[in-house]
């Protein structure tokens, strides 16, 4: 009897280990794989930041659009909030007292240093992300959303924001950075 106990019991542990290993490794790579794009995702935006002359970046292509500037910084805004906050559980940043990640009478020099080390930030929390917490559901605006879903959710708002920000280089008649792949 003691016997077949302790059979039931290693085959539980091997037969979980089946399973458990494929879905971990799969997780590394979701990791790996969403590092890789969000590094290039820095590096096209940098570039799309740099395209536009200083003197442009208080553009809005209409009256209630956010300037060059605004989208650039929200952003930044939105991969600490996604990131730290969300994933993260630090208490969200007050809008209303603090600056580091708003347009605030910063140069194009400063913002463009400050997104980079709120990308290099996030790529650093996300290296360091536990894995195994990937499947963890938070409330998203009213939406039940896995931190892996949040992580999709932050890759498509920069996307969007960046490409605000192409069609104002566009409407400046600037010719905007050739498109980078897998970002």
């Amino acid at each position: 009897m003691k016997n077949i106990k302790y059979l039931i019991v290693l085959a539980s542990i091997v037969l979980s280990n089946l399973f458990a290993s494929p879905l971990l490794a799969q997780d590394k790579s979701f990791i790996k794989d969403y590092l890789e794009r969000l590094d290039n995702s820095k590096k096209y935006l940098i570039i799309v930041a740099q395209t536009m002359p200083e003197g442009k970046y208080d553009f809005k292509a209409t009256p209630e659009s956010m300037s060059f500037a605004e989208n650039l910084m929200h952003i930044g805004w939105a991969m600490d909030w996604h990131s730290q906050t969300l994933m993260g559980e630090r208490l969200a940043r007050d809008w209303k007292t603090d600056t580091e990640l708003k347009v605030d009478n910063k140069s194009k020099k400063e913002m463009i240093n400050t997104i980079e080390r709120t990308f290099d930030k996030t790529i650093e929390f996300i290296s360091n992300f536990d894995i195994n917490k990937l499947e963890e559901r938070l409330d998203y605006f009213g939406a039940d959303r896995t931190k892996r879903q949040i992580l999709l959710l932050l890759s498509d708002h920069i996307t969007h924001h960046r490409g605000q920000m192409l069609v104002s280089i566009r409407l400046n008649g600037l010719k905007p950075p050739r498109y980078v792949l897998y970002q």
